[in-house]
């Protein structure tokens, strides 16, 4: 089993391509838990900022992708998407695994993400959101934010993604490939 984990593109195409083929191009599944399209009007404009080329990559995907609705998330980006944007949750089994993704905004303390996380008896629960990265297990439940590969809010700037695997999850700096948070199964 290998599932790229992907949230907070924020309509940047060249950032979304550069994860897809270092680290998703040969998965199974691709998350994105939301935000995809549009860059919200409280962050900067990107400079690769191309929705339109971003929903067609990811139309054109040899990979399935799963995609929970963020804050940012509309309607309007459903029509261009091929793929459903489910809200507020997405939830698929891989591996072995009960996996749950929804962006966060819905869930911001980690007493609300707890509390979810149990009552969908999720292993692995992905959240996006906050633009930084967390890999930590609570309970029975590993909570997974892959971070953002265009928009990072973590104190270092990296930009990235994650990779769960039948042995573990990994969270990526999309540009050096460097493993920056490592958690096993």
């Amino acid at each position: 089993m290998k599932i790229g984990v992907i949230s907070d593109t924020h309509g940047c195409e060249l950032h979304w391509a550069a994860a897809y083929e270092k680290f998703f191009q040969d998965a199974d599944l691709i998350i994105h838990s939301g935000d995809v399209l549009y860059h919200g009007p409280r962050n900067p404009m990107l400079e690769d900022y191309n929705p339109a080329g971003l929903a067609q990559r990811i139309n054109d995907s040899s990979v399935p992708v799963i995609i929970c609705r963020g804050n940012c998330d509309s309607e309007v980006d459903q029509l261009v998407l091929e793929t459903p944007i489910q809200a507020p949750y997405a939830y698929t089994f891989a591996g072995g695994k009960r996996i749950v993704a929804t962006h966060g905004h819905m869930v911001e303390s980690d007493e609300l993400k707890d509390q979810a996380a149990k009552n969908m008896k999720a292993d692995v629960f992905i959240t996006g959101h906050i633009h930084t990265t967390v890999l930590e297990k609570r309970g029975e439940t590993i909570f997974l934010n892959p971070g953002s590969p265009s928009l990072s809010k973590r104190d270092d700037g990296r930009n990235t993604c994650a990779v769960i695997t039948d042995d573990g999850i990994n969270i990526y700096d999309i540009d050096t490939e460097e493993v920056l948070m490592s958690i096993e199964f």
